[in-house]
């Protein structure tokens, strides 16, 4: 956002040099991404362009509120503007509001006739275009200069070109549609969930979005409906993104801002466009305000506070930052009450009462970040703390580690498999494609991988596949840790505290040598190649004083780079003074699908060698 130096001088007089400010900024309340001159001699401006975060949009996305929070800071005054604002006598109105939406949360309007829409006074004019914008006229110009004074947008209706003097706040009909205001004037097509301004026959605004065509201000224009208004954020969020229509007052809605601040709002645009239209004539201001913003107070103690921060906070250096942001505070005195406060600890305890623009501030961790940035983190020293770094052992952890290396040690492999399924008791909104369920069971999914994996065996170099899985299963009775595994072809399931049991497993209150000497680190892993792969057999007869190696070694330099691994023994025969050595040959590349040619031609090679040895015979 942009902030215009000059503009902060209204509020905060003494405010220090454009170069001191930046500092200010970086170091106690956000980022300063530039800062750059404007004009020159008595003319001369600095605009800062500083990156608000969320959590502060809602109060600080104008001038005052960034104003207010350098007069915290900097313990300097703030100049309220309010009894400045002059508006004359108000007339009786008829003016209705029919609020049909719980998404506006306030609504405030009035109705100014005898209006001259012109050009703006040359401040009005300069001040705009110091952080961006152009100006228009001066009562559109008027409804800008509040926003970015005092954050909240507001709005105002050509009343002359209204079906009458009725404003009605509701859901928009599907495919109703809008014309937007501004050079590009988009016709928008609407759906029942965007929250839309109108009278009885037209649309006349998207609710906290944009403004419409329909009710412009314009040369012509001697009648207002001013609007000041306040709508749920997701709701605004939602409506300019599926339009995407992002505009500065949808900025400001969509993190939220305080109802208080409509009143205020409404009370500076009156007196501003008083000042620019004096023969104006205004009438009362119609407020639907349903449900007010709660007061809401904390309660907070200096040692809390300096636990959190930590560092020592003593009480009178909370009450001089309490009494710089002029939050409204008392020291609380001994009471049973206050039973998340120590007793030693009362006397420097504070409660304030929240101001309605801080929405932020919800807990005792706001209140520290709050009293942490104003006093400078850098004032927080590194300390390691002391913590025992013993390991609490998990009951449920242990189990599973206990399970898993009791499995592995009997030779199986784990293998993790989805929790999600055709069949179930509890249905998930959003899914894959058949896969609607919480699994209810292990073992559907552990005899899928048996399956897929016996395929794989040859490559795996195994003659037989073992596999189990302990994970979570979701019945009607709630979610429990199972343990899977393979007996041969069957599938034994059952929970992990009956495994636990069966296998005499034992809580102990160290996890011991479950981690391994290693610590629980295991190898690397290496991709395995995503070609097919294939297998030859060859037995062949030899001497029994030729041992098996040398036919390994044999198959190990004829293979070529596509002899995935080691050549496996597979069966041994003896018989009158020969032996027959049969092992099983993995083909694979990593680069492409084999074909039979190829390893046709590498077997030749093998079978060639064969017959060059003496007493050598293929079987």
């Amino acid at each position: 956002m942009k902030i215009s130096y000059n503009w902060l001088k209204w509020y905060i007089p003494e405010v220090p040099s454009h170069e001191k400010l930046k500092d200010v900024f970086t170091f106690h309340l956000c980022e300063v991404e530039s800062l750059d001159k404007l004009g020159t001699g008595d003319q001369e401006d600095w605009i800062f362009d500083i990156n608000i975060l969320p959590n502060r949009a809602h109060d600080l996305l104008s001038h005052q509120g960034v104003a207010r929070e350098l007069s915290g800071l900097l313990g300097i005054p703030f100049n309220d503007p309010t009894p400045k604002y002059k508006v004359p006598q108000f007339q009786p109105t008829n003016l209705k509001i029919d609020l049909q939406s719980d998404k506006c949360r306030r609504y405030m309007g009035r109705i100014v006739r005898n209006v001259k829409v012109g050009p703006s006074p040359e401040w009005v004019v300069k001040h705009l275009e110091s952080v961006g914008q152009r100006s228009i006229n001066n009562i559109v110009d008027a409804t800008n200069i509040v926003m970015l004074d005092c954050g909240n947008p507001t709005h105002a209706f050509d009343l002359g070109k209204m079906a009458s003097e009725n404003i009605i706040v509701r859901n928009a009909v599907k495919g109703e549609k809008m014309t937007t205001l501004g050079r590009d004037k988009i016709e928008v097509e609407l759906g029942e969930n965007n929250l839309v301004i109108a009278d009885e026959n037209n649309v006349l605004a998207l609710a906290g979005v944009k403004g419409g065509k329909k009710a412009e201000v314009d040369e012509n224009t001697t009648s207002l409906v001013l609007e000041v208004a306040n709508f749920d954020p997701v709701s605004v969020r939602k409506t300019a993104r599926s339009k995407s229509i992002l505009t500065d007052s949808s900025k400001r809605f969509e993190n939220d801002l305080s109802p208080e601040q409509a009143s205020y709002a409404m009370t500076e645009l009156s007196s501003l466009i008083f000042e620019m239209c004096p023969n104006a004539e205004f009438e009362e201001i119609v407020d639907i305000y349903p449900m007010p913003q709660e007061k809401r107070t904390l309660i907070f103690s200096s040692k809390k506070i300096g636990n959190i921060l930590g560092l020592e906070v003593s009480g009178d250096e909370i009450e001089n930052i309490l009494k710089c942001y002029n939050f409204e505070y008392t020291k609380v005195g001994k009471r049973s009450d206050l039973k998340n406060l120590e007793r030693s600890d009362l006397e420097e305890t504070f409660e304030i009462n929240i101001p309605a623009l801080r929405l932020d501030l919800i807990g005792l961790h706001d209140m520290a970040e709050e009293i942490g940035r104003d006093m400078g983190y850098d004032k927080v020293a590194p300390k390691i703390p002391q913590i025992d770094f013993k390991p609490k052992v998990n009951e449920s952890v242990f189990k599973i580690l206990a399970a898993r290396e009791k499995l592995l040690a009997d030779g199986y492999s784990e293998t993790i498999t989805y929790s999600f399924g055709e069949k179930g008791t509890v249905r998930v909104m959003q899914s894959a494609e058949n896969k609607n369920f919480l699994r209810e069971n292990l073992k559907d999914g552990l005899g899928d991988a048996l399956k897929r994996n016996t395929l794989n065996a040859p490559l795996l170099g195994i003659d037989q596949v073992k596999l189990f899985e302990i994970g979570t299963v979701f019945t009607k009775n709630g979610e429990e840790l199972r343990v899977a595994y393979n007996d041969k072809k069957n599938i034994v399931e059952m929970s992990l505290d009956e495994f636990c049991e069966k296998n005499n497993i034992a809580v102990s209150d160290t996890y011991g040598d479950l981690l391994g000497s290693d610590g629980g680190v295991v190898s690397p892993f290496v991709p395995w190649s995503q070609y097919p792969f294939i297998t030859r057999d060859i037995a062949v007869w030899v001497p029994e004083s030729v041992t098996s190696d040398v036919l390994k070694e044999l198959y190990i330099q004829k293979g070529t780079e596509l002899l995935l691994g080691e050549p496996r023994l597979v069966d041994t025969f003896s018989k009158d003074g020969k032996t027959s050595y049969a092992f099983r040959l993995v083909f694979q590349s990593f680069e492409r699908t084999l074909t039979d040619t190829e390893i046709s031609t590498i077997m030749d090679g093998i079978y060639a060698k064969i017959k060059q040895e003496s007493g050598w015979e293929v079987r």
